[in-house]
């Protein structure tokens, strides 16, 4: 059985981005369904005054499209051990592609949120497995391509509203035949470039991911990043309602600043941090960090330059974040990667799903401060509930964890079909 040792403080780390084309063309179409996230930043303002939506009406766009990926991940493992990954990569695109012209076609708010669940549903078929089919397939080491999967999410997520920004500052409807257009294309790449993929040994269960929460390592890094993922969200779904700005395209250039922090810190910041602090001890400070943007967000949320500059700044800690409690999760659970990822974006993706319908109620409810403040609260509480895990975290940057290699996910995957067998 192998395993990767992250590399020392004075050893340079493989490159990640040295892969075969097929890893690029799966990290491409991350690139383009990561900006799905922040495609409708730009244009909440705008279809909230031309569809006469509430903010947290408006909000429904994230909690639709996030609540139904998290729940959906739950199935994605049993349906990719069966029709195969390349099969669920393309028939999660390809919903994608759909939904996202219907949501483009769409005449009220109803119909838009209605189809964001289904792009949502598409979503989860894509991500839970490009995570694992890059994992499987990159070259480097299992760290170089958790930070090519994050860096993928930064690119799409700085893009996301710098696009987003300019199709929208023409109709409302362009950002969203836009991604349409674009999965399309990273639909074809699949196709062509990414060979066929070998099926799993065994069959997973539809219960597993769910099941996999009793174990300790897992359980606690998933609370963790559902409250992170809440605090994350709260800042990306609602702060467009803060800064004074009614641009689409000037919204799209505020979080493409964002979006390129996440991507830097994502590929260059977390693995030298890593290296240098160790992964616990970089992750207690950064959401310590992030807590105190958030807190200045809530105590002054009427002074536009003040949230735009936190908003920004924020880029640097969500790119760490991102990278390092991937990692972590990946590192230190004891179930396989596919069952791992499942269970870690259904809890998470619940968390950043709720959040934003949250923030609007109670901003409308009590005032613009105390969403932020909450999402300062959950930051803290991530840095506790990581605390527990800090042995392991620690044992993992030593090389020590048992990292779910080929040879070792085969002997778990006939134990447990052995222990499953109906």
């Amino acid at each position: 059985m192998s395993h990767h040792s992250p590399a020392g403080p004075h050893e340079k780390a493989p490159s990640p981005f040295k892969q075969p084309r097929a890893v690029w063309a799966v990290a491409f179409a991350c690139v383009v369904s990561f900006m799905g996230i922040g495609l409708v930043d730009p244009i909440l303002k705008t279809l909230a005054g031309q569809l006469s939506a509430t903010p947290s009406q408006v909000e429904l766009l994230f909690t639709s499209y996030l609540v139904v990926t998290a729940v959906c991940m739950l199935g994605t493992g049993w349906i990719s051990s069966r029709i195969g990954a390349k099969r669920t990569l393309i028939g999660g695109l390809s919903i994608i592609v759909v939904f996202a012209a219907l949501a483009g076609a769409s005449g009220s708010i109803g119909e838009i949120v209605g189809f964001r669940a289904g792009w949502g549903l598409g979503n989860a078929l894509f991500i839970a497995t490009s995570l694992s089919v890059i994992v499987g397939s990159a070259s480097g080491g299992f760290a170089g391509a958790i930070v090519l999967y994050e860096s993928a999410l930064g690119v799409g997520i700085a893009l996301g509203p710098l696009i987003g920004g300019v199709l929208g500052s023409i109709s409302w409807r362009g950002p969203f035949f836009g991604v349409s257009a674009l999965m399309f294309i990273a639909l074809l790449a699949t196709v062509f470039l990414l060979p066929p993929l070998p099926r799993p040994a065994r069959k997973q269960k539809l219960s597993e991911p769910l099941t996999a929460l009793k174990h300790k390592a897992l359980r606690t890094t998933s609370i963790v990043g559902f409250l992170y993922n809440w605090a994350f969200f709260t800042l990306l779904g609602y702060s467009p309602f803060l800064m004074g700005i009614d641009s689409p395209i000037k919204l799209g250039f505020v979080f493409c600043g964002w979006g390129i922090l996440v991507a830097v810190f994502a590929v260059w910041g977390a693995p030298w941090l890593q290296r240098r602090f160790g992964t616990p001890k970089t992750l207690y400070v950064n959401f310590v960090l992030m807590a105190v943007d958030l807190a200045v967000i809530g105590i002054v949320p009427s002074n536009h330059v003040a949230v735009i500059v936190c908003v920004i700044i924020a880029g640097a800690f969500i790119g760490v974040n991102n990278t390092l409690v991937t990692t972590a999760v990946m590192s230190i659970s004891p179930v396989e990667r596919p069952v791992a990822s499942a269970t870690y974006g259904f809890v998470r993706f619940i968390g950043g799903g709720m959040a934003p319908f949250v923030a609007g109620i109670l901003a409308a409810a009590f005032s613009e401060h105390v969403p932020f403040l909450l999402g300062t609260a959950t930051l803290v509480a991530a840095a506790i509930v990581l605390s527990t895990a800090h042995k392991a975290l620690t044992a993992a940057d030593r090389g020590e964890e048992a990292l779910p290699a080929t040879a070792e996910e085969e002997h778990l995957a006939e134990a447990e079909a052995v222990g499953n067998a109906d």
